[in-house]
């Protein structure tokens, strides 16, 4: 089991020219709701769509306009925090924040500073078997998205694209708990891996679904123990915000280039400055965007346009009655109930997809068999011609068919690899493809037991040999196998070999 108490990670050390650092890490996770329509608007959400085709009127900002809540986001958004063992708050509100882009129309976004919809909860991490941190949620609040800017269609002009403008955004807000680049991208895919199990977020980071601001800073060994114990940031250090990341490997990437830019900063007597940048993947560099802006810069105050938003603790709790299974409480039920190691049950719980395939081929057989089927066989297949499990060609039932056969000893292992391959190209049912292709065990003893007794009879030294290394006894197996065409269940005639040869 995986401890569940939190403790500080141990913190990754970067050492400089002069002294050891240690990084610190926060993490702003903007989070597209799984939603059919817009946060105020009942524009759709879809995706692809021709350029400012998903806008309705309030988007655009046109005059009079008024912002209609999608009661939908904000169960998503409930759903979510209990998902993250979050506080719900039965009392949030909106507010304005004003700046000034050309792809945001109404020239403020409509977010929530103040009264946040979630508060407090955690992110259980796991950096390998059996080693697990906590990383601390602060808060989860509803805002909208912005329209997209596109300066690559003209060398005179920009245009703007507002199919994205009020999109329903969740900003998932962490403590400053992660130490290093590679918990940052481990906290990231466990986060994704919650959401999607969730169903409140697609995770598709390729189109901008899922997104995260990195706040990095570096601060001298002993000092975020400081923290821990006041809770004042300064001893953290001076945090410098990456933009927009949607890439694991990049997330570490630019978190280990923006730590050692900040330390040969320090290093050299000079005063890192707080500042949002961007990470530059071709030359694997930040860059500085703007200068960080405060809260106060953007002028907050309540939209005078929404009235606060007030849910029922009975509406609460029926989303927590109709809540899914989550990623660990299914890993620990499939290493329960099915045996399973920890690797196996991480990699068949890492999405639904593969859960539910694996829980239909396991269902009522043996766990280990199927696990080791579906990870090995099929998943290593479907890598290798990069298909997704809801596009497999071998289907579960038809996967669990043949186990079915190889259980009963219809069919031997070099079967059913040989089978799967059938199933693979031309699907159809296992046991009539077993029937057709000949594919049948030798069962009859007395037939394996002729065989050898006659590789006995011709090999007495072979035999000399293995009764003085019993390993050497695979010999006759393997020579009875292949004089039976493979077809001779191994397990039978191991039994068989160690009788005869008094083993």
């Amino acid at each position: 089991m995986l401890d569940l108490t939190y403790t500080a990670p141990t913190p990754k050390v970067i050492a400089g020219a002069k002294h050891d650092w240690e990084l610190v890490i926060g993490m702003e996770i903007h989070a597209q709701v799984s939603s059919n329509a817009k946060l105020f608007s009942g524009a759709s959400t879809t995706f692809g769509a021709e350029p400012n085709a998903n806008v309705a009127f309030v988007d655009a900002a046109m005059p009079g306009m008024l912002p209609v809540i999608n009661d939908f986001c904000v169960e998503q958004a409930v759903r979510t925090g209990l998902g993250l063992k979050a506080q719900i708050n039965l009392f949030s509100a909106f507010d304005r924040k004003n700046y000034f882009y050309p792809d945001l129309p109404q020239g403020y976004q409509i977010s929530q500073l103040y009264h946040p919809i979630v508060g407090e909860g955690e992110v259980l991490v796991e950096l390998s078997p059996g080693v697990a941190r906590l990383v601390r949620i602060e808060r989860i609040h509803l805002e909208q998205d912005a329209g997209k800017s596109i300066h690559d269609m003209d060398p005179a002009m920009s245009f703007v694209d507002l199919n994205r403008t009020g999109v329903a955004l969740m900003e998932i807000v962490s403590r400053p708990d992660i130490r290093g680049p590679e918990e940052a991208a481990a906290y990231v895919a466990k986060l994704r891996q919650i959401l999607r199990y969730l169903g409140t977020c697609d995770g598709n980071m390729q189109n901008g679904n899922l997104r995260a601001d990195v706040n990095v800073s570096v601060c001298r060994p002993g000092q975020y123990e400081k923290y821990q114990e006041t809770q004042d940031f300064s001893h953290l250090g001076t945090r410098c915000e990456i933009k927009n990341m949607n890439s694991m490997r990049f997330i570490q990437l630019a978190i280990d280039y923006e730590a050692r830019r900040q330390i040969a900063i320090l290093e050299d007597g000079g005063k890192v400055d707080q500042e949002t940048r961007l990470y530059d993947p071709d030359k694997n560099e930040t860059r500085s965007m703007r200068s960080k802006e405060e809260a106060f810069d953007y002028r907050y105050f309540p939209d005078p346009d929404l009235l606060p938003l007030e849910i029922e603790q009975a509406w609460v709790d029926d989303i927590a009655a109709r809540m899914p299974e989550l990623p660990d409480a299914k890993k620990a039920r499939f290493m329960g109930a099915f045996g399973l190691t920890d690797y196996d049950a991480s990699v068949l719980t890492a999405d639904l997809e593969s859960a539910g395939f694996f829980e239909s081929v396991a269902q009522g057989r043996d766990g280990k068999t199927a696990a080791n089927w579906v990870i090995n066989e099929l998943f290593g297949r479907l890598n290798k011609v990069g298909l997704s499990i809801a596009d497999s060609p071998v289907s579960a039932a038809q996967l669990g068919g043949m186990l079915d056969l190889l259980a009963s000893g219809e069919i031997t292992g070099k079967m059913a690899k040989d089978l799967f391959e059938i199933l693979w190209t031309e699907g159809g049912d296992p046991a009539e493809h077993a029937a057709k292709h000949g594919m049948k065990a030798v069962t009859d003893t007395a037939e394996i037991e002729r065989a050898l007794d006659a590789l006995i009879a011709a090999n007495p030294e072979q035999v000399e040999k293995a009764r003085v290394n019993a390993k050497l006894a695979g010999w006759f197996t393997g020579q009875v196998l292949k004089a039976t065409g493979g077809k001779a269940n191994p397990a039978v005639v191991n039994a068989m070999v160690a009788q005869k040869l008094g083993l």
